[in-house]
């Protein structure tokens, strides 16, 4: 329960900061590393005023799930209930957060920081999987950042160009700058903020490796890892110039009863998500628009030609077999982990208690030791495979390399590590059960 749970006040430079003791690890909850207005660059949170109460989930960036209910039931009632059922959500535009889990007596602990997926228009940082205590228990500190999305994260317009001299991209240029905040306070919660790896599923994933695509970043992070979205989707779907995404937006802006960007600025949340509907009855590419774009500044040019000189940093890819277009995610995630060195795994677990197979997102529970929070009926195998993901994740971060004792071996670059109902070892990908399970089961939203 959680009012049993004791709390622990940490002193830090930033000032006091009072979490919980859950009984496994140190946590602070909801702690705020910037602030923004609504479609202004975000701002670094460097102190607090008094005790902050850290004991308390922090809210999620407003996003039409949570205004338009028909989105939740029927339509995604799926992952609703593999997420987010009976979770009391709460939402505001001063959404910038961090959860921190802290091993105890932690000092100089390699950190992890993860980015949720949702498409680039929904998701939070307290979701059912996403819980840091197992991989605090392994040594690892982990941190789980809100950031902005949907309108509110990549609305695109002239103003914002000529007052900031970039334009979009506010749900990107938050999670760069929780990583800034990482990099400077996380020491003082016993992380090593010169040793952080990324961690992004889905969107969360595209978002990591957007960011190591520009060489103005090196430094900020040694790793990254990247969850069913390793590689970048296919050509159809790469960002756009900022400019060339401002007619849909002045329609929005119609739609939502806006003459001036400034009446946008000031216009009340149910009007932006209502228009968020309209324009999606009107149109059928909001997907390609509700994205980070080509600003000159987060993403200085085209996708596809940066991807060529990454990052130097360490990377690790995962795709399952029922993965969001299966076939595709697991050739070009194969394909940019060949070429960097990547450790690369195809999780092959089918979820029990329905025919859904691993699909898109299932892998979240293993690596984060959260199946028990799950209606699934889990069994040993599956926590076996949960142990080893976990056990290989904190080794990547401490070291870059997420072989240990008692693992089985994991090789880079070349093949990947099948984690599947037999066991886990080095494999190949069944491009043929990946090609099925598109064409038979598809994303299961419904």
């Amino acid at each position: 329960m959680e009012e049993s749970r004791e709390q622990s006040v940490l002193r830090t430079p930033l000032g006091e900061i009072r979490g919980l003791d859950n009984g496994r690890c140190l946590e602070f909850r909801g702690v705020p590393f910037a602030k923004a207005g609504r479609f202004e660059y975000a701002q670094l949170v460097d102190r607090w005023d008094g005790l902050l109460d850290a004991t308390a989930f922090g809210p999620g960036c407003p996003q039409n799930r949570a205004v338009h209910e028909h989105l939740e039931d029927p339509v995604r009632r799926f992952y609703k209930r593999e997420y987010r059922e009976g979770l009391p959500f709460i939402y505001s535009e001063d959404c910038l957060n961090l959860n921190i889990y802290v091993p105890y007596g932690a000092k100089n602990a390699p950190v992890i920081l993860f980015f949720y997926g949702g498409g680039f228009d929904s998701g939070l940082n307290w979701e059912s999987p996403f819980d840091g205590s197992a991989l605090a228990e392994r040594g690892a500190v982990a941190v789980f950042a809100n950031y902005r999305v949907g309108p509110l994260g990549y609305l695109t317009h002239e103003e914002i160009q000529s007052r900031y001299g970039r334009d979009g991209n506010f749900g990107l240029d938050d999670q760069l700058t929780a990583i800034r905040w990482v990099k400077q306070h996380i020491g003082a919660f016993g992380g090593d903020g010169e040793n952080v790896t990324l961690l992004g599923q889905s969107a969360g994933a595209i978002s990591v490796q957007y960011l190591c695509l520009n060489p103005a970043h090196g430094g900020l992070f040694r790793r990254a890892a990247m969850l069913s979205g390793g590689g970048l989707f296919p050509k159809f779907a790469l960002p756009r110039p900022a400019e060339s995404t401002h007619a849909y937006w002045l329609q929005f802006m119609e739609l939502a009863g806006c003459n001036t960007f400034q009446e946008l600025k000031c216009a009340p949340l149910e009007n932006i998500f209502d228009a968020v509907e309209k324009i999606k009855a009107l149109r059928k590419d909001t997907v390609y628009h509700t994205m980070p774009v080509i600003d000159g500044n987060l993403l200085p040019g085209p996708v596809d030609r940066l991807i060529r000189t990454p990052l130097s940093v360490n990377y690790l890819i995962g795709f399952t077999n029922n993965d969001m277009y299966a076939p595709v995610m697991a050739h070009i995630g194969q394909k940019f982990g060949r070429k960097n060195g990547a450790w690369i795994y195809y999780f092959d677990l089918d979820a029990p208690g329905d025919d859904n197979r691993a699909f898109h997102s299932s892998d979240l529970r293993y690596i984060f030791g959260t199946l028990h929070k799950s209606w699934r009926p889990y069994g040993p195998r599956d926590y076996e495979a949960s142990a080893q993901m976990l056990d290989y994740l904190v080794n990547f971060a401490r070291t870059g390399n997420p072989n240990g004792p008692g693992l089985p071996p994991w090789r880079a670059g070349r093949g990947v590590l099948h984690i599947g109902p037999e066991g886990t070892g080095m494999g190949r990908v069944a491009y043929g059960k990946l090609i099925c399970n598109m064409l038979t089961k598809g994303d299961p939203k419904a």
